[in-house]
């Protein structure tokens, strides 16, 4: 029976070759300051490079500010100006000459934005140490103890925001990409406002469910009229804040998506978390699945799973009973920049390294032939 992990998916004008896509992870090394602020640099060619000859369907590239403030880091990657769009450039490149789907993933990080590289401890930057900036979000509230006090947007930036998104998605399209995630999970700027732990607003933007989802129907409204009919268009959502019922829950998350899809969203990325710093999260192999099983199947629409999927039989499964349309793997392309070619070869399916590595392939093949033959004999 041919593998349903490597079945090709049609998404507007675009065709996964296979089910399997690159999480966005954060590489936290482009230039902080100065003209190539923000620009992919040789670390970031490398590492989508890698990760291209293994041949996943598609690559999402890492969160990709819309803004110079909308960075987690001022290490991060942007696609606020031309000379990161020529940057990009580099990156969709390499990803097509391997018949990869180039993404990219557009974000904005509210409140947990202007910090540290993780190895550089992490922590909050403040403004008058340089690299630092004043922070925003939703409504004044900190995300943890010893973080930065955001400033509450206006109604009147909120538009600035939408018109960021709308900005940065023409030009992922200008740079060749073919697919654009619009973020709104893990506790960034969407997702703080979509959760009533995060969003205290009295006006249109806050208080019922209609009015905390109302921003990120219009970033999806605008992101869909820039990049036109053809691209793919994904939103993250994280399911649930794990603080129910008083935070972002699941039957939230299943309604938000139904109305994505309404608003032409193709996609929507199930993940979990980040808005809580204390959440209590149940991490184990597939631990966000039934999230993403129940949005596939009471907003019926296209999703991907991602969490700690690391065994190809459990991908192919997930796909093969309708858990997910596509697995999203994050930590385990890290580590293995190849394993689609090797779910590939455990799961029967036709799908190798480039011709330049036909080699080593015919030699593993080889091996896997004759320790077989001596374990039958």
């Amino acid at each position: 029976m041919p593998s349903a992990l490597f079945a090709p998916l049609p998404l507007r004008a675009v065709t996964l070759p296979n089910r399997i896509v690159m999480a966005p992870m954060c590489q936290y090394s482009a230039e902080p300051s100065g003209p190539q602020v923000g620009v992919p640099t040789d670390w970031h060619v490398q590492h989508y490079g890698s990760r291209a000859v293994g041949r996943p369907g598609l690559v999402l590239v890492e969160a990709t500010a819309v803004s110079p403030e909308g960075r987690i880091s001022p290490y991060d990657l942007g696609l606020w100006n031309a000379a990161q769009v020529s940057g990009h450039r580099r990156l969709t490149a390499l990803m097509r000459q391997q018949g990869v789907v180039p993404g990219v993933q557009l974000a904005h990080a509210g409140r947990k934005a202007s910090t540290g590289r993780p190895s550089d401890g992490g922590g909050a930057l403040a403004p008058e140490e340089g690299l630092g900036w004043q922070v925003l979000a939703p409504s004044a509230l900190p995300f943890a103890d010893g973080s930065p006090l955001p400033e509450a947007l206006p109604p009147e930036r909120i538009g600035e925001v939408v018109a960021q998104f709308a900005a940065a998605a023409r030009r992922a399209v200008e740079a060749g990409y073919e697919a654009v995630e619009v973020h709104a999970a893990h506790g960034y700027l969407l997702h703080e406002f979509l959760s009533p732990l995060s969003n205290h607003r009295t006006d249109s933007y806050g208080g019922s469910f209609e009015g905390r989802a109302r921003l990120v129907l219009e970033v999806v409204d605008a992101v869909r009229g820039a990049v036109g009919d053809d691209v793919p268009v994904l939103t993250r959502l994280s399911a649930t804040d794990w603080a129910e019922p008083e935070g972002w829950t699941a039957d939230d998350t299943v309604r938000l998506s139904g109305l994505l899809r309404e608003h032409g969203v193709d996609v929507v990325h199930v993940s979990t978390g980040g808005n809580v710093p204390d959440a209590t999260i149940p991490v184990g192999p597939g631990y966000q699945v039934p999230f993403a099983a129940r949005v596939r199947r009471e907003a019926g629409v296209t999703t991907a799973a991602v969490g700690l999927v690391r065994d190809p039989q459990h991908a192919e499964q997930l796909v093969a009973e309708g858990e997910a349309d596509l697995v999203a793997l994050g930590r385990e392309l890290l580590l293995d920049p190849y394993w689609p070619v090797r779910a590939a070869r455990e799961l029967g399916a036709d799908w190798s390294l480039p011709p330049q590595y036909d080699r080593a392939e015919l030699l593993a093949r080889r091996d896997e032939r004759t320790a077989s033959s001596a374990t039958t004999a």
